[in-house]
Parts: C-alpha cells; sequence; structure tokens
C-alpha cells in the first residue's frame, strides 16, 4: 500500500503543474498584451499615433508680407527698370488681395431662353500665388465649368443685381471645384464681371 500511495500522490503534482503552466501562461499573456497596448497607446508601435501632416495649402498673404509664390511682373523683376515696387493702402482687409483676369470672353445660352450672354471675367485671391498659377494652369477646365454656368443661367438671373450676385457666387464656386479637384485646395474668394452684354 505504501508503494500505491507515493504514485497518487505523484499524479496530483502533475495535474497541479499542468494547471499552474496554464496559469503562467495566461498571466504572462496578460502581461504581453497589457505591455503592447502600453506600447501603442503610447505609439511605439502599431497605429497608436496619426502622423503630423504639414500644412502645404496656400496661406492668406498679409499686406506688406513677401509672397514667395509671387509671379513675377512682366519684363524681370519687380523693381526694376520702371517697375514700381508694390504699395499697399494701411486700410481695409489686413490681407492683399491679387486678380487673375481671364484671357478671353465667355460667350452662352442662357438657360431656356434664346438670348445670349458675353461676358469678361475676372476673379480675387488673398491666399499666395499658387491659386494664380493654378488658375492658370487649369483656366481649360476652369473655362468650362464656367460655361456650364452660364448655360444653366435662366434670363431673369442676368437682368437683376441679385440674380447677378448669385450668378458671382455660383461662378466662384465652379472654380474652387475645379481648382480642389485638380491641386486639392480652392482659394478663389471672388467672381468680378469686367463686361457683361445679354444679346
Amino acid at each position: 500500500m505504501s508503494s500505491d500511495k507515493p504514485e497518487k500522490e505523484a499524479k496530483p503534482k502533475k495535474g497541479g503543474g499542468v494547471m499552474m503552466k496554464a496559469i503562467m501562461g495566461l498571466v504572462l499573456l496578460g502581461a504581453g498584451g497589457g505591455g503592447v497596448f502600453g506600447l501603442m497607446a503610447a505609439g511605439v508601435i502599431g497605429g497608436g499615433h496619426e502622423e503630423k501632416k504639414e500644412d502645404n495649402k496656400p496661406k492668406l498673404i498679409k499686406k506688406g508680407e513677401e509672397d514667395p509664390y509671387a509671379p513675377k511682373a512682366e519684363g524681370g523683376k519687380e523693381g526694376e527698370e520702371g517697375g514700381a515696387h508694390e504699395v499697399e493702402g494701411e486700410g481695409g482687409s489686413e490681407y492683399r488681395t491679387a486678380y487673375y483676369s481671364f484671357s478671353d470672353e465667355f460667350t452662352s445660352n442662357l438657360k431656356q431662353s434664346n438670348a445670349l450672354v458675353q461676358v469678361a471675367l475676372a476673379c480675387s485671391t488673398r491666399r499666395d500665388g499658387r491659386v494664380l498659377m493654378w488658375i492658370k494652369k487649369h483656366e481649360l477646365a476652369i473655362r468650362s465649368g464656367l460655361l456650364e454656368v452660364l448655360a444653366d443661367t435662366p434670363e431673369e438671373d442676368v437682368t437683376t443685381l441679385e440674380g447677378k450676385e448669385r450668378l458671382q457666387k455660383r461662378m466662384t464656386a465652379a472654380i474652387n471645384k475645379v481648382l480642389t479637384q485638380t491641386e486639392g485646395f480652392g482659394g478663389v474668394d471672388a467672381v468680378y464681371f469686367k463686361s457683361f452684354i445679354i444679346q
């Protein structure tokens, strides 16, 4: 009988050892998971942090500030032979305004009308010169978008001041839509009529 007793005692030790290994495994797993969670939360591993992207959008340019993207004056650099330095007024907006004039006029039928409208346009931005570069670069797509806006304009909108103001806002949105689709940023503040003829 004494030989049976040590065998019985040995069996519980083996079972206890398996149980102890299982518990230790769970403890280590929990500690490891907690450690991994801690490292992720701290941003050391995994996607626990977002990379800060540099804001590369055109910036507002204050009056008197140098625009690093300003287009060169025709015939050379600003201030050379007959070219005057730009002088800003002290009142009004704190930001400088730059303009872009579209070279050709826009002619279109009006919505559900036999009337034609012919307009010469310009637009403005208070942002850096990249906006002007992008307008020039994408002028073909912008012209197409502006012609679509004109073709979708009822005749009554071109005969009233309120209608023309709505048309200017729709045209501004059309330019910004093209710039956003192509460059990721709009930046045009307003559209202006240089001439407006209804036939």
